[in-house]
């Protein structure tokens, strides 16, 4: 298949080429985003794949489908960026990657856990510039603390096995509530109140969805327990960063951690040292000595690297033989 592969950086291509040895597909590489303001660029191919921040309103898939593709190869589990009515309208598959390594998000939310609490970030900047004093360093045990995940998933799963392994007592809410994963790994399903209410640490693994959008939020922030870390590696839309502002300025949140944000496009992914960041919301975030904000970096391992590209282009020849597509996406 001809593929046009949308917002690619080094990595990406490095990782495709290597998949590619064995999938055997005409690939294209382009820097921008798949928009409308760059979808003319998938004239003549066969299927796009996108990334994350990549935009498929219904006008870019109906022209996508007018240019003659018939596949969206999303290389990411999100697909929140994909209008799905508009896909089955004009005939177009949808296929994603649903678990590239949830190891690989859930050590990234506990680095940045261990990073926001003993203030890492901070002692690292002092010592660069010779000052190596404590003051304000002082973080808390994890051990004997209470972990909270909203979001039971493969990413939430592994999550709450490192969290064990620190000897954290662990608290989970989830719509769909596992019975044999609580028994094995030995953690309590509670309401979303009585997590919040008790939950020293707040990590969330769950999708973006109309239901789950400012899912954190001002009244969710004022029921956490005084001093508790938030951290959020899932999706930005899940937090409203106004509120999450209020709440670091009143010193009511201990901490935040987020490797997402809810208007990180154009922005994460980006190098903008040269032109400043343009985003007052996100600069005033920057500002809390017990903020820290990395740019959607969770993925971004060798192992879940191999895995994006192996799945995307094993998407892509399943639906070149008219095999069944298990990655699809449906409404």
């Amino acid at each position: 298949m001809k593929i046009a592969v949308f917002d690619t950086k080094h990595y990406d291509r490095l990782a495709l080429d290597a998949a590619n040895l064995v999938a055997q597909h005409e690939l294209q590489y382009f820097e921008p985003r798949l928009n409308a303001a760059t979808v003319e660029l998938a004239a003549g191919f066969d299927a796009v794949c996108p990334f994350v921040n990549d935009r498929l309103d219904a006008a870019v898939v109906a022209r996508l489908a007018a240019v003659g593709v018939k596949l969206v190869l999303l290389r990411c589990a999100g697909y929140n960026g994909v209008d799905l009515a508009a896909c089955a309208r004009h005939g177009l598959k949808v296929a994603r990657v649903p678990a590239y390594s949830p190891h690989a998000v859930a050590e990234h939310a506990f680095a940045l856990l261990l990073a926001v609490n003993r203030r890492i970030h901070k002692a690292y900047v002092r010592v660069r510039e010779m000052d190596f004093s404590l003051d304000g360093l002082v973080g808390f045990d994890l051990h004997g603390k209470t972990f909270g995940v909203v979001g039971t998933g493969r990413i939430g799963e592994a999550a709450m096995a490192i969290a064990r392994g620190f000897g954290m007592r662990v608290l989970a809410s989830d719509v769909q509530p596992d019975a044999t994963l609580e028994a094995r790994l030995g953690f309590s399903y509670v309401p979303q109140a009585q997590l919040l209410a008790e939950a020293d640490v707040v990590s969330l693994h769950l999708p973006l969805l109309p239901q789950t959008r400012h899912l954190i939020n001002t009244g969710t922030l004022a029921a956490m327990k005084p001093g508790c870390v938030l951290i959020n590696t899932s999706r930005g839309g899940l937090v409203d960063t106004a509120a999450l502002i209020e709440a670091l300025k009143s010193g009511h949140l201990g901490g935040v951690g987020l490797d997402v944000y809810e208007m990180e496009e154009g922005v994460f992914f980006q190098n903008l040292s040269g032109t400043g960041l343009q985003d007052d919301q996100l600069a005033r975030l920057l500002t809390f000595p017990n903020a820290l904000v990395t740019s959607h970096q969770g993925f971004l391992t060798a192992e879940a690297l191999h895995n994006i590209a192996s799945t995307t282009l094993g998407n892509a020849t399943v639906f070149a033989h008219g095999g069944v597509l298990e990655n699809e996406v449906r409404l």
